[in-house]
């Protein structure tokens, strides 16, 4: 058996707040087209907090639709998954 000794700050996930080591925060499973996901920050003051993944745009990009805003491209760290 081999131990992890990173080092790692405990931070707070923003969705769903919790605490946990940041390198759990990064290991997330991957998202898959047709989810739902929390924003980090609305793109407009009258727009949902939450997206649906539409596609993958890049290797950590996608194209989401947010209700009451419309189509957008987000970076992975700008939405976290609400599970």
């Amino acid at each position: 058996m081999k131990l992890d000794t990173r080092q790692a700050d405990v931070v707070r996930h923003p969705c769903c707040n919790i605490w946990s080591k940041q390198w759990d925060l990064d290991a997330s499973e991957p998202y898959q087209a047709s989810t739902w996901v929390h924003l980090m920050e609305l793109p407009s003051p009258l727009s949902h907090d939450e997206a649906l993944l539409l596609c993958q745009h890049s290797e950590d990009e996608w194209i989401v639709w947010i209700p009451d805003y419309g189509e957008a491209v987000l970076n992975e760290r700008q939405f976290c998954s609400p599970y």
